[in-house]
């Protein structure tokens, strides 16, 4: 029997973990040489799976092993990005010696179970379900091919996958006293427990749930007809999921996950007001908590640049930062050929790309832009990088129409494949962190937390995490947001006056004519942002105040 066909970890437990913790979630970025993540929901689980094991809690992920990830994004022969989908192989992941079957529309498809061992990338232990296995019919080979597919029908058959054929993983493994959903892909486990004890009440008592998706658009819902069908519910009849849930029309999976859990957790205080308000309607839900989102420090945290920020010479500071700059800028130039300078004010927007995100919140006015970047006194360089879900075409085009922009411009340019080397490199060479979304739209949004822990400073929007963090002209530079009543033009028009006004009369300024000043902000970003933004802080709070009892 393999070591990882039980429950199992290669350390001692530390007493104050002591509850098994089974802790689902679509995706999960461990390292760049692990390609199953799209952004920030992966990034956040990565870091609680590194805190988890340097805190010797007992917790293992599941997941699944996306055979050809998210997808790579490539360039076509005119630098315009285009999608590449590329089977991927991991000689490190070990085979856990498990195999479940998931039912789908009546087909019993089989699941393999591999591991990634804790030692690889110093994670808990992780579990990998995969379909693609010769034994399957060829469409469901399929449903583990990529994340997040654009089919609706191999999303649900993706999210059974994850949740029936992981509950039977960890049945397997010897069960869990908790069971947590990381957003609610996994529920279909809630009913396969439900179908196996016949009340909510056993359900409720394991399970808990996290939700990030802060607007109800954004959130699942599936017609009964079709769902019961593929299986969804375990055999519990459609009629009666309508009736113990109470949702006659169709499953919304949120309000389900809230109703199915014992409690349930924003990801960042500011969120948690959000979901109060937006499911405050949700008879019989579970209380909605906050627990601010955090990221590991040992994993993004230049360790050089955080031994620097007490000295009172800032020249090793700044010669250190100059390094990091010039780690990314080989990248840039590798990429598109251009070469960054060291000494420049370096500007970075580098986050998923999607419309209330607004990484052409700086275009607004191209006159107004063409100034700042080529002002002969106080040059700016900007970099852009992101990865838009493959179908949204809008995001894409957004994408390509800042390649056209950037073409032949030495001082800015955007980049392929943000992942995490990249995103690492990033962090490291910005002198400023550039985030704008549409308030209160961003559920916590962490690159921020991890560019403040490397040096940059946060040019941002006070929404998600920054209201626990930002304070203004000492540790970031916070862009003013209209009232969310206003029209959206009237909304973008007043956060673009902030930002550009902010950068073209103190912070490109001070970045020149006052390092003092700028190195000051710096480092107090540094040190505010630690501990409490380190993911420490958040797995223990996760077993605190979720876990536990």
């Amino acid at each position: 029997m393999s070591t990882y066909s039980q429950w199992y970890h290669p350390y001692t437990i530390n007493p104050k973990y002591k509850e098994k913790v089974a802790y689902f979630s679509m995706e999960i970025a461990n390292d760049q040489a692990l390609k199953t993540y799209s952004g920030g929901l992966g990034f956040l689980a990565g870091s609680h799976m590194k805190s988890a094991y340097d805190l010797k809690q007992n917790l293992i992920g599941v997941t699944i092993l996306w055979t050809a990830g998210y997808y790579d994004q490539v360039r076509d022969d005119n630098q315009r990005m285009q999608v590449r989908f590329r089977n991927k192989q991991y000689a490190f992941l070990e085979d856990a010696g498990i195999e479940v079957t998931v039912p789908i529309w009546g087909q019993d498809v089989k699941v393999k179970a591999y591991v990634l061992k804790p030692e690889t990338f110093n994670t808990a232990p992780i579990y990998y379900l995969t379909t693609d296995l010769e034994e399957n019919p060829i469409d469901y080979r399929y449903a583990t091919f990529r994340l997040y597919d654009v089919d609706r029908t191999k999303r649900i058959m993706q999210y059974m996958i994850l949740g029936i054929g992981g509950i039977k993983v960890v049945e397997a493994l010897g069960g869990a006293d908790v069971y947590h959903m990381n957003e609610a892909h996994a529920l279909p486990m809630a009913f396969y427990r439900y179908k196996k004890y016949g009340n909510l009440d056993s359900v409720r008592k394991k399970m808990v749930f996290t939700t990030h998706t802060p607007e109800k658009a954004g959130n699942d819902e599936f017609d009964y007809g079709m769902i019961e069908g593929m299986g969804y519910f375990s055999g519990v009849p459609a009629e009666e999921v309508k009736r113990i849930l109470d949702m006659p029309d169709k499953l919304g999976t949120t309000p389900a996950g809230l109703k199915m859990s014992r409690k349930a957790n924003a990801v960042s205080q500011l969120h948690g007001e959000v979901s109060r308000d937006m499911w405050k309607d949700v008879d019989n839900a579970c209380p909605i908590i906050a627990i601010t989102n955090a990221q590991n420090a040992k994993a993004w945290q230049d360790d050089t640049l955080y031994s620097l920020i007490n000295k009172k010479d800032l020249t090793p500071f700044i010669e250190r930062k100059k390094e990091l700059k010039r780690a990314l800028f080989e990248e840039v130039a590798d990429q598109t050929g251009k070469l960054f300078r060291d000494d420049v004010l370096t500007i970075v927007w580098a986050r998923r790309f999607a419309a209330y995100k607004r990484a052409n919140l700086i275009l607004r006015d191209m006159d107004r832009f063409w100034r700042l970047l080529y002002n002969e006194k106080y040059p700016v360089q900007i970099l852009w990088a992101g990865k838009p879900y493959p179908e949204d075409g809008p995001a894409v085009n957004l994408f390509n129409t800042i390649v056209e922009i950037t073409a032949g411009k030495n001082n800015c340019a955007i980049l392929t494949g943000y992942e995490l080397r990249l995103s690492k490199l990033m962090k490291g060479g910005a002198d400023l962190w550039l985030n704008t979304p549409r308030k209160p739209r961003e559920a916590s949004g962490t690159s921020g937390m991890t560019a403040a822990m490397n040096g940059a400073i946060n040019l941002t929007i006070d929404d998600g995490w920054i209201p626990e963090f930002g304070k203004a002209n000492k540790n970031s530079f916070i862009i003013d947001s209209a009232p969310e009543s206003e029209p959206e033009h009237v909304r973008d028009q007043h956060a673009y006056e902030s930002l550009m006004s902010q950068l073209e009369q103190t912070i490109v300024p001070m970045y020149y004519e006052d390092k003092e000043a700028w190195y000051k902000i710096a480092k107090k970003g540094m040190k505010d942002v630690l501990p409490f933004f380190d993911s420490d802080r958040m797995a223990d709070e996760y077993y605190e105040r979720m876990f536990k009892g």
